[in-house]
C-alpha cells in the first residue's frame, strides 16, 4: 500500500508540474532558503526535480540579520539567485528595496513557535499561558534563537507573561547554533524556536507549541529576485512548493500548509 501511495503521489506530482511548463527545457535553478523552511524543502526539492528534470542548487541562510550567509546579504553581494525562500516580512522587505519582485510574492507556509527538552527528561507542561509560566520561572536555563521568534520572545512573550526581570539571567538568545542542539548537548534546559527548527535535531523531545493566545505566527514566503535567469521555471518551484500536493510534507516538517492560492 504504501509503495502504490508513492507512486500515486509521483505520478500526480508529474501530472501537475506538466501542467506548468510544456517545453522540454530543464535548468539549474539557483535556490536561497531560510532554516524554517529547510525540512519541508529537503523532502519536496527531489520530487520536485524528478517531476521536472530541473536541478536545484541551494544556498542556505537566515531571513535576516548581519551574517555573511543571510538571504540580504547574499543577494546585495550579487550572488545570484532564481528563487529565494523566506520569513514574509524580510522578503518584504527585499520587494521595497526592488531586489524581488512584487507579483511573485507567493506564501507558503505558517511557522509556529514550539519548545523542546533533552531527551529522556521531564517535559514541562505549556498548554496555558499560566503553565508556560510556571514552566520558565523553574527552568535553570532558557535558550531561544537570534531569528524571528527568539526576537519575539526576548522582547514580547516575557512582557506579556510579566516575567522579564525574573528570566533576565538565565534566558540567552543562540547564535547560528540550532537552539534544540544546544538542549540536546545540556547546555540548556529548555529551548524555543520554530517547531520546523526543532523537530529534525536528535537528542530532544518535543514539549509542544507556546499557547495559540501567546503565538507569534511567522509566514514563509518565496519570491524571484530581479535579474534571475531561469524566471519560468523558477515561478514552476514557488507554484509546486505553494500546491496541495507538497501540503503534506509541508505539514510533517512541523508547519502549517497554506491553502494553495493559483498564480
Amino acid at each position: 500500500m504504501l509503495i502504490m501511495h508513492r507512486t500515486f503521489f509521483i505520478f500526480c506530482l508529474t501530472i501537475f508540474v506538466s501542467t506548468l511548463s510544456a517545453s522540454g527545457w530543464s535548468a539549474e535553478l539557483k535556490v536561497m532558503n531560510s532554516g524554517g523552511f529547510t525540512a519541508a524543502y529537503k523532502a519536496l526539492a527531489p520530487k520536485f526535480e524528478q517531476a521536472t528534470g530541473n536541478t536545484l542548487s541551494t544556498a542556505w541562510g537566515p531571513s535576516m540579520g548581519t551574517s555573511p550567509e543571510a538571504i540580504p546579504n547574499r543577494l546585495q553581494r550579487g550572488e545570484p539567485a532564481d528563487v529565494v525562500i523566506m520569513v514574509g516580512y524580510a522578503l518584504d522587505d527585499l520587494i521595497k528595496q526592488g531586489k524581488v519582485i512584487p507579483a511573485s510574492r507567493t506564501e507558503l507556509a505558517n511557522s509556529r513557535i514550539g519548545m523542546v527538552v533533552r531527551a529522556g527528561s521531564a517535559k514541562p507542561d505549556i498548554s496555558t499561558p499560566e503553565a508556560l509560566k510556571q514552566a520558565l520561572l523553574h527552568a535553570k536555563s532558557i535558550a531561544y534563537s537570534d531569528s524571528a521568534s527568539g526576537v519575539y520572545i526576548e522582547r514580547e512573550l516575557f512582557k506579556k507573561l510579566g516575567i522579564e526581570e525574573q528570566v533576565k539571567g538565565k534566558a540567552k538568545m543562540i547564535s547560528k547554533i540550532p537552539v534544540a542542539r544546544m538542549v540536546a548537548n545540556g547546555d540548556y534546559e529548555l529551548g524555543f524556536q520554530q517547531v520546523s527548527e526543532l523537530l529534525p535535531v536528535p537528542g530532544t523531545d518535543f514539549s509542544g507549541k507556546i499557547p495559540e493566545s501567546l503565538q507569534s505566527v511567522t509566514v514563509f514566503a518565496a519570491g524571484i529576485p530581479t535579474g534571475a535567469q531561469h524566471p519560468d521555471e523558477a515561478r514552476q518551484l514557488i507554484r509546486f512548493l505553494a500546491s496541495p500536493e507538497a501540503a503534506p510534507e509541508v505539514n510533517k516538517s512541523g508547519l502549517d500548509a497554506l491553502p494553495a492560492i493559483s498564480k
